[in-house]
């Protein structure tokens, strides 16, 4: 997987190696080995999958601790979604 790095601090965009021929594509979605060498330890322990209609996205909302949560989105149409939430309190 290819990690880039955004001008958003914590904010990656992970890119997967995806393997193509006539039969589809095949792709790693999530590699903790590879996760913990190029961004950083997490434990991941829930996944989930939601669909959301034409210029909604599902699933991203604030959450106070102790029910805080990191997101990994992911898109799986052809086309790329770029959707960034920060939250910052002073």
């Amino acid at each position: 997987m290819e990690v880039i790095k955004t001008d958003i601090e914590g904010v990656v965009i992970i890119e997967p190696r995806i393997f193509k021929d006539a039969r589809g594509y095949f792709f790693e979605s999530f590699s903790q080995r590879e996760f913990d060498e190029k961004i950083r330890h997490i434990e991941f322990c829930q996944d989930n999958e939601s669909m959301s209609s034409y210029g909604v996205m599902r699933g991203l909302h604030f959450q106070r601790p102790p029910f805080t949560q990191s997101k990994l989105v992911r898109s799986i149409q052809l086309n790329r979604v770029r959707y960034t939430s920060v939250l910052q309190f002073s």
